[in-house]
């Protein structure tokens, strides 16, 4: 018998990420435009902002019509390492009331880490020290869209920068325009990249709260081309955080 694929364990473990995202979205409820633009099957990019820590990721799973693939923290693999930043967020986001919810949450909280750290290694996660191995990350990336799977990649560190020129969105790193242009030029495939701005996903757990999600036509690093490669793939991040910005000032003037 072959071993099943990953979609057919997603499909096995989808009520469990359905548990997950129900949690981490308490309070939350979600309102998706553009969602036509959802690349459907084949290679995919997903970029978007991430000032929502682990609501945004939870967002992601509830909307987007396919399993994907994102790289994540490798210490929400460890249960302490978790517990810590759990409760650090807490903190961050609701200063002194933060540990008194933590406090109050420590039962259900404490099945939370514990579900979350023993099974997140089955839902599409890929375990990378986010601050010193991107190259890394990105090969492993590529070679998931190479199999015609999609891709998350949010841009940011999962919370609001106040002092930054634009709080919510900061700016983009090259990752995925070195993936789209790595998978045009060496394998000749023009992968659709697909921008999103998330708002409200910032608001503290469980604080009540319409998260919308504005999702915009794909775009191919083909439509940017210019120069040589340093200069193509510089041209299409810029664009792709000009698009992420555009689509995050629609959803603001909504809320």
């Amino acid at each position: 018998m072959h071993a099943p694929s990953f979609e057919q364990e997603y499909e096995r473990f989808r009520p469990m990420i359905r548990r997950l995202s129900n949690f981490a979205l308490i309070g939350k409820k979600i309102e998706v435009w553009g969602e036509e633009n959802f690349v459907r099957q084949g290679s995919n990019i997903i970029v978007g902002n991430h000032s929502g820590s682990f609501k945004d990721v939870a967002t992601l799973f509830r909307i987007v019509p396919r399993p994907i693939f994102f790289t994540a923290n490798k210490n929400i693999f460890k249960r302490q390492e978790l517990n810590f930043l759990f409760r650090k967020h807490l903190k961050r986001h609701m200063k002194s009331l933060g540990l008194f919810v933590n406090l109050m949450l420590t039962p259900l909280k404490f099945l939370f880490v514990e579900y979350v750290s023993s099974n997140i290694a089955k839902i599409g996660t890929i375990p990378v020290d986010l601050d010193r191995r991107r190259r890394e990350a990105i090969e492993r990336c590529q070679e998931y869209l190479l199999q015609g799977r999609a891709i998350i990649a949010l841009q940011g560190r999962g919370r609001v920068h106040g002092r930054d020129p634009h709080p919510y969105i900061r700016k983009f790193r090259k990752g995925s325009s070195i993936m789209a242009y790595n998978l045009l030029t060496r394998y000749g495939i023009s992968v659709p990249v697909t921008p999103l701005a998330l708002y409200g996903t910032h608001i503290p757990f469980p604080v009540p709260k319409t998260v919308i999600v504005n999702v915009g036509k794909p775009m191919q690093i083909k439509d940017y081309l210019k120069g040589g490669e340093e200069e193509t793939i510089e041209n299409f991040r810029s664009a792709l955080e000009t698009r992420v910005k555009t689509l995050f000032a629609e959803a603001l003037k909504a809320r």
